[in-house]
């Protein structure tokens, strides 16, 4: 497994929790992840039920097995404020230049300078050892911006281009670059089966494959149970209505004269029986087109009991089983 997991997804499917699972799957058997967020929407401290993350490395979670997941939460204005003190010693300068919101101004103005240094943040931590010589983390995850910002946002080159040609900033990019394009990354689509997040996944997936980025895995998120398969959605079709309220009388659901209990749910029951249906059929035609861009795929399943502690521990365990660990 590539040590930069990078996580993105259309926005509602996910892909918070999804990286959250991920770097709880990746801590197993004693290993080291951090989990980074870059949003400062403080989803991972939601996920986790803890107090809000401060831009520092912080322990949230112990892993099966003894592992330990830290968290960060990446502040574009504090990053800025690392970075002018380690390439140019402002000291109390940086902090006055804050105090009168010339860092804020510099990162609205210069995304591409906010990208560099938040990707800068992240790939600092992948690259950096203890004492010992062992890496300070085994796994570094990435909460990324979603599918259609993923590409712009890891392609820093190209955003600081006209930022700067040589110095501190062009040198800062080429470094991220090389860990971003190298094998040490892996970049995951998160999706649903429904036409406009597969649509878009298949779109980021071109998208980042153009830029050379390289691509992971997709994982289609909150996987609903099949109920029935083709063949007994075939005979739902094809049994006539009148055997559905004879099922319904046998079963102990009223009479099978018409106008009983039976007869008034069969109307319903074949109603729901053709939602399915369509709903089957749609998510048929979805996984193939993720089929098709020959990547491998992950399902999770959509929890019964909603998102909580818990689940997230549950979805851990279920992409360890299917090898994203």
């Amino acid at each position: 497994m590539s040590r930069l997991q990078v996580v993105s997804g259309k926005g509602g499917t996910g892909k918070t929790t999804v990286a959250a699972a991920l770097a709880l799957a990746l801590a197993t058997e004693g290993k080291r992840t951090l989990l980074v967020e870059v949003e400062g929407r403080q989803g991972i401290a939601q996920l986790f039920e803890t107090e809000t993350l401060p831009y520092e490395e912080r322990k949230i979670a112990v892993a099966p097995g003894g592992g330990e997941v830290y968290a960060l939460a990446i502040d574009p204005e504090l990053a800025l404020l690392d970075y002018l003190q380690m390439f140019y010693k402002l000291g109390s300068a940086g902090r006055a230049l804050k105090k009168l919101g010339a860092i804020d101004f510099a990162t609205t103005v210069a995304p591409g300078l906010r990208d560099v240094l938040l990707t800068g943040k992240a790939c600092e931590a992948v690259r950096r050892k203890e004492k010992s010589g062992r890496f300070a983390y085994d796994y570094v995850v990435m909460d990324a911006p979603p599918t259609g910002r993923i590409t712009r946002f890891l392609n820093v080159n190209d955003e600081v281009a006209g930022l700067a040609k040589i110095g501190p900033i062009h040198n800062q990019a080429q470094a991220v670059m090389r860990v971003l394009k190298s094998p040490e990354t892996a970049v995951h689509l998160v999706t649903l089966l429904e036409e406009m997040p597969v649509q878009e996944t298949a779109d980021g997936i071109a998208e980042l494959r153009a830029a050379r980025l390289p691509v992971g895995r997709i994982i289609v998120n909150m996987v609903r149970p099949e109920v029935l398969d083709e063949t007994d959605l075939d005979l739902v079709r094809a049994v006539p209505r009148t055997a559905v309220a004879q099922a319904l009388s046998a079963a102990g659901l009223g009479g099978a004269r018409r106008g009983g209990n039976a007869e008034k749910l069969v109307d319903p029951l074949l109603a729901q029986a053709e939602e399915y249906a369509e709903r089957y059929a749609l998510e048929h035609d979805q996984r193939a087109v993720l089929g098709e861009q020959g990547l491998p795929l992950h399902e999770l399943p959509l929890l019964a009991e909603g998102m909580d502690l818990a689940g997230l521990y549950e979805l851990a365990t279920e992409l360890r089983k299917q090898g994203m660990s």
